[in-house]
């Protein structure tokens, strides 16, 4: 008789653990918000990238993200895919100082970055990056709008997303609070900042407007084959369209004459 009470007891504990929603600190601090959705040139089956705008996104990835972000999927020769002539590409990789091999005595020597380049990273490996960053690792930015989801709305998002902590709300020593990243909590300070940059268009340079560019720029450095993707199943729509007409047609001219 124990051991059936037993066993009565243990089945309603699991039934009421199993009914109760889980509550953790996590939950009961994140409640973040869905990243509000942003009118970007890229979406939908006939949306292309706005040139203007990724060449702007790339300026703020230079004079900004790059202090502590890489490319590493990215040669300096790929920016043609933003418009960039091979002199605009050429003038821009040469700003930038990469590793060049060994000198005739052997010893590592630096020059500046030719077309053929990767992107320079900001730091020489993982350690020395955690090391500048009080022990947090900077993400590689190649495929970061593939990689989180949300994608470019959920990077907006957070660009845009800082903000003094709401009352009573414990921060930890050395985070930043951030409405969309889960948790509030973000390692990362916030990058962009109005005016921060000047663009040679005379685009104003607020916080949304540079968001808005650098992440239409990201956006095409992880799927720079979009236009071309999305070119080509428009292309086999309209051939699967015509061929589905022609086969009805051949079909009915056939059997035209049974009865």
């Amino acid at each position: 008789m124990r051991a059936l009470r037993t066993l009565l007891a243990a089945g309603t504990m699991a039934a009421a653990l199993l009914a109760a929603p889980a509550l953790t600190p996590a939950t009961a601090e994140e409640n973040v918000p869905t990243p509000p959705p942003q009118n970007w040139s890229f979406n939908g089956i006939f949306g292309s990238y706005d040139l203007a705008a990724a060449q702007r996104g790339l300026q703020v990835y230079a004079e900004v993200c790059s202090n502590c972000h890489s490319l590493n999927l990215l040669h300096y020769r790929d920016l043609a895919g933003i418009g960039l002539t091979p002199a605009q590409v050429k003038a821009f990789a040469s700003q930038f100082t990469v590793p060049q091999g060994l000198d005739d005595q052997g010893n590592p020597k630096d020059g500046p970055a030719t077309p053929a380049d990767k992107f320079r990273s900001p730091f020489p490996n993982e350690k020395a990056a955690r090391a500048a960053n009080n022990g947090a690792l900077p993400p590689d930015l190649s495929l970061i709008v593939n990689a989180r989801e949300g994608h470019a709305d959920y990077i907006d998002a957070i660009l845009n997303g800082y903000a003094d902590p709401p009352a009573g709300f414990k921060m930890q020593d050395g985070m930043n609070y951030n409405k969309y990243f889960p948790g509030h909590q973000i390692a990362m300070p916030q990058p962009l900042h109005d005016g921060q940059v000047t663009y040679t268009d005379g685009t104003p340079t607020n916080i949304s407007q540079m968001a808005h560019d650098v992440v239409t720029f990201l956006e095409w450095a992880a799927n720079p084959e979009m236009v071309e993707r999305k070119q080509m199943g428009i292309r086999v729509v309209l051939f699967l369209v015509f061929m589905t007409g022609l086969t009805y047609a051949v079909k009915r001219k056939i059997w035209s004459n049974v009865h």
